[in-house]
């Protein structure tokens, strides 16, 4: 297996080629602050990726232009998060719960305000929920969706039918609104 190479492409800059056993044929990914990667599978020669690459080289930088956006919209939401009061934050998320809690008459044993990195909220086995603080820097209404979501969770703890149907109950197309949140997924890392 070849060591990995790394090639300047006009119009694109940096691109990483690496063999990859899993690979079955030549795919370029481009991700956030990582760039350009190329998995190349071992029968195929990094030459052959290479003239892949060039062909492809619109595609890369049509993705590259939307991950610079993306990247802005990261550093932006980083430097907002910054600037959460967390205490505040704290009384409002749970506050919030509790309301939507009685309103729609569930229940959950106990609640903690986290600033985690990957999730915007989670319902334990034993129906304890944990509501990620960043949640100060969304919409209202996608705010009350991830705490309606861990609240189904407490009846229904999976992501099945049932549970979509559950949801669609209490914020119309769930579905939708779980599309909408993960354009600010990116405030997580």
């Amino acid at each position: 297996m070849n060591k990995p190479l790394t090639i300047k492409v006009n119009g694109v800059g940096p691109v990483l080629l690496e063999h990859s056993r899993r690979a079955k044929r030549v795919s370029i990914s481009v991700k956030a602050f990582q760039g350009v990667r190329v998995a190349v599978p071992l029968r195929t020669s990094f030459n052959d990726a290479i003239e892949f690459v060039h062909l492809k080289r619109r595609w890369i930088r049509n993705h590259l232009a939307k991950i610079k956006l993306h990247e802005t919209q990261i550093r932006e939401l980083t430097d907002l998060s910054a600037t959460i009061d967390r205490e505040r934050e704290e009384r409002k998320l749970i506050g919030r719960l509790n309301r939507l809690a009685t309103i729609h008459g569930f229940t959950f044993n106990g609640v903690s305000i986290r600033n985690q990195k990957t999730r915007w909220g989670s319902c334990s086995r034993k129906n304890n929920i944990s509501l990620n603080v960043k949640l100060a820097l969304l919409p209202e209404d996608l705010v009350d969706y991830v705490i309606l979501h861990e609240l189904v969770h407490t009846r229904i703890a999976n992501h099945s039918n049932g549970f979509w149907d559950e949801m669609d109950r209490y914020v119309g197309n769930s579905k939708d609104m779980a599309s909408r949140l993960k354009k600010y997924d990116l405030g997580l890392t």
